[in-house]
Order: C-alpha cells, then structure tokens, then sequence
C-alpha cells in the first residue's frame, strides 16, 4: 500500500512538472522589440495595469514623488524625447516617468508597462542631459525588453516546477533554489540588453552615446571599493558594462 501510494505521488509530480514545461512552450512568443524569444505569461494590457497599480506603493516606498515641477519637467522632457525619436512610440505601453524624493539611494527603475522612476540622487549625480537619457533609455529599454513580464512568467514556472518536486520527491527547495539561480542570471543578461537598447535609442534621440560610460563611472564611484563582486549582483559590473556599452555604441555608429 505504501509503495503504491509513492508511485501515485511520483506520478502526480511528474505531471506537474509537464504542466509547468507545456505551460511555458505554449506562452514562449518573439518580442517583436527585440527579436528575442521569451515565455511571457501577460498581455501588453496586463504589464500596464501592474505598472500603473504599482507606481504608486513604488514611489512611497523612494519617499514619494521629489516635490520640484522643474526637475520633474526636464525629466519628463527627456524620457519624452527618447520615446518620440525611437521605436518606443510605436508600443502600445503608457510611459510615464517619475522623479523620486529619495536623496540617499542612487537608483533608477521601471515597472511593467511603461512606468519609469529615477531618484533624486541618482539624478543630483548626473552632469548632463545626456547622461540622464542613458538612465532613462536604459529603463525604456527594461519596458520594451518586457524583462519583468518575462520574470513573472519564470517565477511562475520555477513554482509550479517546485509543487511537482515537491509531491514527486520532496525535493522542491532544491528546485526553487535552482529557480532563483536562474532569475538571478537572467537580470543580468536583462541589465546587458537594457544597455545596448539604451544606446540605440541614445542615438535615434540625438543624445551622445559615450554620456553612458559616464553614468557607470558614477555608479561605480557610488558604490565604492566595497562594490559586490558581479556573481553576487544582478547587475553586471560597471566595467563589464562599459565595454558592452562600447560594442553597442560601435554597432549602432554613434
């Protein structure tokens, strides 16, 4: 009885994992921004309403919005200007930038949809307005790249891979945790993409593409000698990074 009971549950787990697999083939699709293949689980729709039901817990959690009609028109002035000039214009997504209270955290953020963040001490550090449209082309290029939809969509797999381990074999943390590797790993390649399609739209909008070395020479002097090392950090490193960013700025002939 026993033995008949394991072999029920091996069975029950082996077809939640082939769920999970079909699952993710069935919503694999071309991002037709990128030409990359990605299993994404939610329509244009549904990344813009996250984003717009988002923002505002976001914004609360930086301090709430940096009260300055004049800083936040110039951001809004560039994050505008890299959308009329580049295929962002041509999506469906509701952009919409914010600049952030928060005067400690260096950061900058978008949300599924087209919802764009950057805090005021990310923008205090920067010394031109072409460095300002690297950070916000980068996270133009985070909304296009549908990274955090394509997340949403890994981390439900990931869970329903884990239940289906679990009933199988209890071996289902072993799973998540291969699951969070896998994420990890991801948002550094997203980070990467992010720069390259940054720097194109650098260019379409008129903006030098070289500011964007500069921004990674300000983020890694704010992070300091106690910088992570970059397979402990979502983010590859700032000198990683700008020699991708100099590949992207040759191929694109900035």
């Amino acid at each position: 009885m026993r033995r008949s009971s394991w072999k029920i549950r091996i069975l029950i787990g082996l077809a939640i994992v082939a769920f999970a697999f079909f699952r993710k083939c069935a919503n694999t699709e071309e991002n037709p921004y990128t030409g990359k293949e990605q299993a994404i689980s939610l329509t244009t729709e549904e990344e813009i309403a996250i984003g717009l039901q988002s923002a505002p817990q976001m914004a609360q959690e930086y301090g709430g919005l940096y009260a300055d009609d004049r800083l936040q028109a110039y951001v809004d002035m560039v994050g505008q200007k890299l959308v009329d000039n580049t295929m962002a214009r041509e999506t469906p997504y509701q952009y919409d930038f914010h600049l952030l209270a928060d005067q400690e955290t260096i950061n900058a953020f978008a949300l599924p949809g087209g919802q764009i963040f950057i805090t005021y001490a990310l923008l205090s550090k920067l010394d031109t307005e072409d460095q300002l449209a690297g950070v916000l082309g980068h996270e133009v290029g985070h909304v296009l790249g549908r990274h955090s939809a394509e997340r949403i969509a890994n981390s439900e797999f990931w869970q329903t891979l884990s239940q289906g381990a679990s009933v199988g074999a209890d071996a289902g943390g072993l799973v998540a945790g291969i699951g969070q590797n896998v994420l990890l790993g991801n948002g550094r390649d997203d980070e990467l993409e992010s720069d390259d399609l940054g720097i194109r739209f650098m260019i379409k909008a008129g903006y030098d593409p070289y500011e964007m070395i500069a921004v990674m020479e300000i983020l890694k002097a704010a992070a300091g000698p106690s910088r992570a090392p970059e397979f402990q950090s979502t983010h590859p490193d700032p000198d990683n990074r700008i020699e991708k960013i100099k590949e992207s700025i040759k191929k694109y002939g900035g």
